[in-house]
């Protein structure tokens, strides 16, 4: 049995500050009008919706107790879905893909919803502990550094200049203006409304037409500081000795935006397609998730895609498109440098640099980005791919149908 995708959708992503369009708009909001949307738009039932599975990273305030539960309640479903909220950090809302696709392909279900929410202008990151970089001991035992110094080591090994790094950021915003210009999301976005129906934003928030490397030169290392005030340059170092010396080239114009933003996607067997009367859009060929060197950290994405790949019996020369999540600008290039994949067919319209990265949703955002732009182009095959917090990575294969 296969899990077929039917439907991708998403909210556009607000600046992730008090500031910010969303930010007055509750989480379980940001997902309820997509799981509302969903049955709608596809003429089906809210009663053949067996589960929906939700990422959602900091798990606080008004985005803790299963808020996938929470929205499939205040999107009135039935009291026959269930639903369960997940943290696998940045990878959550792919991985709750996964999940799905794992439900159906197994018979379990015949319709899931899966995806993910994130409001980090109303949760701050870090805001729910960030237990591996508080505690003292496991800090000490086990080298725990932040993500950012991570960034910065991995440039540091792998050499990656600041101008390599502001270059490519740049360019992603070109990108993704330029998508946008084209209208090229516009069949996945769901403009968040208010209770009036008067839309509060339609467009991603945070793209900038006019970033250059010029620009982006002015801007001060955003980890520097930290790293040697905490130690964490000292402990980099020790686990990569063959590193001299960490650069401190990761700012806030070449790192991921943070940003407010929701994402779901119907999921389900052709069985259930054809009893609904609705055609698949995509098929999930395979996916994977895989544990890296925990230092590093940001590493996951090229083995995790190896690792899908196998699974589907295909290389990377059969991939059409990638999207690799733009945590921070040295992860997709490095991809694409083990992968040996060239940039037109990495993020071609743009990636979280632009656009932002709403933890728990990013990775259901970018399978429908992936999908709809394979759709545009007449292209088959895409990869999704996102680096995670403490060593992991995953990866998922889709293929139009």
């Amino acid at each position: 049995m296969n899990a077929y995708i039917y439907d991708a959708i998403r909210t556009p992503r607000g600046k992730g500050k008090k500031d910010g369009s969303l930010h007055e708009v509750r989480p379980v909001s940001l997902l309820s009008g997509l799981l509302k949307e969903i049955p709608h738009r596809n003429g089906l039932s809210a009663d053949k919706l067996e589960d929906v599975i939700m990422g959602c990273v900091t798990q606080v305030r008004d985005q803790s107790g299963d808020i996938a539960m929470a929205a499939a309640i205040d999107a009135g479903y039935p009291d026959s879905a269930s639903a369960v909220t997940l943290n696998r950090f940045c990878g959550s809302g792919l991985e709750a893909v996964n999940q799905a696709a794992a439900l159906v392909n197994s018979g379990q279900a015949g319709f899931a919803v899966a995806g993910g929410v994130e409001s980090m202008s109303r949760n701050a990151l870090g805001s729910d502990g960030a237990f591996t970089l508080i505690d003292p001991l496991m800090i000490t035992s086990h080298r725990m550094i932040p993500q950012g110094v991570s960034a910065d080591l991995i440039a540091s090994k792998y050499g990656y200049s600041r101008a390599d790094l502001d270059a490519f950021s740049a360019e992603s915003h070109r990108r993704a203006a330029q998508a946008w210009t084209e209208n090229r999301f516009a069949k996945g976005i769901v403009p968040v409304r208010d209770n009036n129906g008067k839309i509060i934003l339609d467009r991603d928030e945070t793209i900038r037409p006019e970033t250059t490397v010029e620009k982006l030169a002015e801007l001060k290392p955003s980890f520097e500081m930290q790293a040697k005030m905490a130690g964490f340059d000292s402990m980099a170092l020790q686990r990569y000795p063959e590193v001299e010396e960490l650069n401190y080239f990761h700012h806030a114009g070449n790192s991921s935006g943070i940003v407010d933003g929701a994402a779901a996607v119907l999921i389900g067997t052709k069985e259930a397609g054809e009893a609904a009367g609705i055609k698949p859009r995509a098929r999930i060929r395979s996916f994977a998730v895989v544990g890296t060197e925990h230092v590093i950290m940001l590493t996951g994405p090229y083995p995790a895609s190896q690792k899908a790949l196998k699974h589907a019996g295909m290389t990377f020369a059969d991939i059409d498109l990638f999207e690799v999540n733009e945590a921070f600008a040295v992860v997709p290039m490095l991809f694409m440098d083990q992968a040996g994949v060239s940039a037109d067919r990495v993020n071609v319209n743009g990636g979280a640099i632009a656009m932002g990265h709403p933890l728990g949703a990013t990775g259901a955002i970018l399978l429908g980005t992936v999908l709809d732009e394979l759709e545009r182009t007449g292209k088959s095959t895409g990869l999704v791919t996102l680096c995670i917090g403490g060593g992991m990575g995953i990866a998922t294969v889709i293929e139009r149908v």
